[in-house]
């Protein structure tokens, strides 16, 4: 039995929903959360988001990396030529955590450890590590909205979700570029 298998039989219920029906690709929130891969942090759950109310980007410690300024791009791109030629209104939410396993980055011997098993580059994997959530939240909106490609119309949060009360607490409040 694979350990997937729970979760497809869940899958075959779901699909009797229909809840999946008529959604197209713009979430109706226009919000698009970057995240952890944690499984304590799931934005379906702590955000109360229904299937197609947001994009979801989930990596290791929810850091902003090429490849999320690269998705946040691609979504601005595709959503202004979706709303023919307007460009997106949409929020880039980043959320970090408390006890994030990313946190395991600022140890000198994993790390050494996970770069040469990796093939990475230790002092990129450093800058990963998610030890103080608020400051690294506010080092990852940074990044964001100091990109060239992200659009000056798409709004900019940070937020930590706090894995022992489940409470979201805004970090650095939505602004455009």
């Amino acid at each position: 039995m694979s350990h997937l298998d729970p979760l497809l039989e869940r899958n075959l219920d779901f699909a009797r929903t229909d809840a999946h029906v008529g959604l197209g690709p713009i979430p109706k929130h226009q919000a698009f959360v970057v995240t952890c891969m944690d499984a304590r942090l799931d934005p379906a759950h702590i955000l109360g988001a229904d299937l197609g109310d947001a994009l979801v980007h989930r990596n290791g410690g929810g850091r902003v990396t090429d490849s999320v300024l690269r998705d946040i791009a691609f979504v601005a791109a595709a959503t202004t030529m979706m709303s023919g030629g307007e460009a997106p209104t949409f929020e880039v939410a980043v959320i970090h955590h408390t006890g994030c396993g990313s946190a395991l980055l600022a140890d000198e011997s994993f790390r050494s450890s996970l770069a040469a098993t990796t093939c990475s580059d230790d002092a990129s994997l450093e800058t990963l590590a998610v030890v103080d959530p608020d400051a690294s939240v506010r080092v990852d909106v940074g990044i964001i909205r100091n990109s060239a490609l992200v659009p000056t119309s798409v709004a900019v949060s940070g937020h930590v979700y706090d894995v022992e009360t489940g409470i979201v607490t805004t970090v650095c409040p939505a602004v455009e570029r």
